[in-house]
């Protein structure tokens, strides 16, 4: 094995990252472009939104679940969104997405907050009324 392997690794890593991004925002633009059909673009806009919420819906501190979400469920649904996407849209909507910055979306940082609420409040209630 030659020192480069670990170098060509790292930057098939790196490009993997980058185009996993770019697919990112291209599902952004394609949930708002109004020549998708409705369930790709609601599909595109939950994998978005939560692909570029600050917040996990597992947190990353919980061992291995933590980390399964952004390993797993985010590139397969992304997968399944670009799947679904007319190709030629994807190709304009990939193509912009190469020049944006990545926006946060604050409502999907919400709508997990709001989950992990209900969670909780759904927790301490059965606590309180001694199911467990």
């Amino acid at each position: 094995m030659t020192s480069d392997a670990p170098s060509g690794r790292w930057s098939r890593l790196r490009a993997w990252a980058k185009s996993l991004r770019t697919d990112v925002l291209a599902l952004y633009l394609a949930a708002r472009d109004p020549r998708v059909p409705l369930a790709p673009k609601l599909l595109a806009a939950a994998v978005a939104a939560y692909a570029l919420s600050p917040i996990d819906l597992i947190p990353d501190f919980i061992p291995v679940l933590g980390a399964l979400d952004d390993l797993i469920i985010v590139p397969l649904g992304i997968a399944l969104a670009v799947r679904l996407i007319p190709p030629d849209i994807l190709r304009e909507c990939r193509a912009r997405a190469a020049s944006l910055p990545a926006p946060h979306s604050r409502a999907a940082a919400v709508a997990i907050v709001a989950v992990w609420a209900a969670f909780l409040l759904l927790v301490a209630t059965a606590l309180f009324h001694g199911a467990f």
